[in-house]
């Protein structure tokens, strides 16, 4: 079990949001923090205490009038830190490389993999052959689907749209064939700092395989014990809304010395 940091850009600032309440369309989501210094400044601050394996998410649609703008955001961060974070949001064949060469250590994919609603296996492939499996983290955040018997499904386009792929120990073995790590934002509690989601933390605990970064809902010491007992000290945790660096109550120096002991 070990930390991993973000750094959430939204319409070219840092910020921490509640990830149900995003919107393409106008750009605007709920937000709980945003940041006066830049991407740079977090990824300085994260390599300086030997924070690897943290991810940047750039959470504009390239569609977006501020999508370069954070898009330059992020690579000024991957710059600050090679090889020291991952890169997501809109990555696909087309420009994987170019995150990879600016300093990622992996990219992040979601939507050019689960296309339509349904895993695209032509475009996971390509990707694999381009860039190697090594190289992949896909992100397999979900929701629960209330009119589906309260499962989890994974949810794609900055958590707007569901796919009709069921997130299980079934799956999580099926894709791990194309990938090195899972990063899974549990999208209903995310950013809203009120508890973890233990029975998606239940399913990933079960899972034995490649490494896995939960995310969503952590806000003090006792999540984080819970998360370690549910989870059978297999999952990786990234801590957003509830870090001092964003605003919230928990020190960073505090909880490096939480993963240390």
């Amino acid at each position: 079990m070990q930390f991993r940091p973000c750094i959430d850009i939204h319409n070219g600032q840092v910020k921490q949001i509640v990830g149900s309440s995003l919107n393409d369309f106008l750009d605007k989501t709920l937000e709980n923090f945003v940041s006066v210094q830049d991407a740079a400044y977090y990824a300085n601050y994260y390599r300086e205490h030997n924070l690897f394996g943290g991810h940047v998410i750039i959470l504009n649609a390239k569609e977006s009038d501020y999508y370069e703008a954070t898009k330059a955001q992020a690579l000024n961060a991957l710059r600050a830190f090679p090889r020291g974070l991952q890169i997501g949001g809109g990555i696909n064949h087309d420009n994987a490389e170019l995150f990879l060469d600016s300093g990622a250590s992996h990219i992040i994919v979601t939507s050019y993999v689960f296309e339509n609603g349904r895993i695209n296996y032509d475009n996971l492939e390509k990707l694999v052959n381009l860039i190697g499996k090594e190289k992949i983290v896909l992100d397999l955040s979900c929701r629960k689907r209330k009119d589906v018997n309260d499962d989890y499904y994974i949810v794609t386009d900055r958590w707007q749209k569901y796919t009709d792929v069921l997130l299980s120990k079934n799956s999580l073995l099926e894709l791990s064939k194309y990938c090195d790590e899972f990063l899974i934002h549990a999208v209903d509690v995310e950013g809203k700092s009120a508890g973890i989601d233990e029975n998606l933390v239940e399913i990933l605990g079960s899972y034995e395989g490649i490494p896995v970064t939960y995310a969503g809902g952590v806000h003090n010491f006792s999540d984080l014990e819970k998360l370690k007992k549910i989870g059978n000290n297999r999952i990786n945790v990234t801590i957003g809304s509830a870090l001092d660096l964003f605003g919230g109550p928990l020190k960073v120096t505090e909880i490096i010395n939480f993963f240390d002991n």
